[in-house]
């Protein structure tokens, strides 16, 4: 028999990253967080991360720049970001957003800040 255990992170005291991200619940292979009311702002330097994106807009909006395109993603919109790729978003309006990574994000660096 596989391994049974549930995991629940209460959302009020759920551990918060150097980029102001929430991390939610988390298992072996995935992990999510969550981008709540994150301000207006110009685009953090592009990064390519060792994890694989997936994402949902809850409200707000921004652009996804990757490798030469932009998407708009607005409340609402999902988005998938490959393992590797060569990103940054540019907030345009308070953002709040849910995404699930694998692995997991925030385990051995690999969701660190650009240039660290």
């Amino acid at each position: 028999m596989g391994d049974s255990t549930i995991i629940k992170v209460d959302g009020d005291r759920s551990p918060t990253g150097a980029l102001g991200q929430h991390y939610l619940a988390s298992g072996t292979s995935v992990s999510m967080r969550l981008w709540q009311e994150q301000p207006p702002s110009d685009p953090d330097p592009e990064v390519a991360r060792d994890y694989e994106t997936v994402g949902y807009v809850v409200s707000g909006s921004a652009e996804l720049h990757s490798e030469g395109q932009v998407v708009v993603l607005s409340a609402g919109d999902s988005w998938v970001v490959p393992r590797g790729a060569v990103h940054t978003y540019k907030i345009t309006e308070a953002f709040t957003a849910v995404e699930a990574t694998h692995p997991p994000a925030q385990v051995h660096g690999r969701d660190e800040p650009a240039g660290s």
